[in-house]
């Protein structure tokens, strides 16, 4: 009985991680075409700031990353049509987590190194603010896809968030102030469509 007892057990955690690694490739599968869709909408978004702020010499441009969210997600509503669904367990809880936090501390981060300029006298330390802006973004945005890479055990996507996070860091450091620091951004999105089309390309 407690032989019988015992398999049972096992024959269930058996199930359990089959399952788990069944919805694991499942959910890799089909967020192909989202890093596909990110990733274009990063690169188209990135160029836009960067060309208005370079020939203007204007910043607020940067007010236009406000709409990528609303073309984003109306875009994915849209790719999703006809799809049979995400499962809903713990791995999509867990993914639907990670980029809510993102969501959350990449707005909060935003307005609040918005407000904090204006209270700023010195236009050195204005640009210093600004521009620091980047720079946590890039890092929280590499790091949030690391972590799903991790969760996925899908190296495109870990490799993908470590150029992402740690390498858009570097160039920050290496470019000047100014529109050019965008260009960190077109590079996050052309990394983020590559790992889709990784991802696609996967069986």
């Amino acid at each position: 009985m407690e032989q019988n007892k015992e398999m049972t057990a096992q024959e269930s955690l058996a199930l359990i991680s089959e399952t788990m690694n069944n919805s694991r490739k499942d959910i890799l599968r089909r967020s192909g075409k989202y890093f596909l869709l990110w990733g274009s909408l990063l690169t188209f978004f990135s160029l836009l700031v960067f060309i208005l702020w370079e020939t203007t010499g204007h910043p607020q441009w940067n007010f236009l990353w406000f709409l990528m969210p609303v073309v984003g997600y109306l875009a994915a509503h849209l790719l999703g049509k006809g799809d049979a669904g995400l499962p809903d367990n713990m791995l999509t809880k867990l993914f639907s987590g990670i980029w809510s936090a993102y969501g959350v501390f990449a707005v909060a981060v935003s307005v609040l190194t918005i407000v904090f300029i204006q209270f700023r006298a010195d236009p050195l330390g204005t640009i210093v603010l600004g521009a620091g802006l980047t720079a946590q973004l890039v890092l929280l945005f590499g790091l949030a896809e690391t972590i799903c890479g991790v969760a996925l055990r899908s190296w495109p996507v870990i490799v993908g968030g470590i150029l992402v996070g740690v390498g858009g860091l570097a160039v920050y450091y290496i470019l000047e102030l100014g529109a050019a620091q965008m260009l960190i951004f077109t590079v996050a999105g052309v990394l983020l469509a590559l790992t889709g089309v990784l991802i696609k390309n996967q069986r």
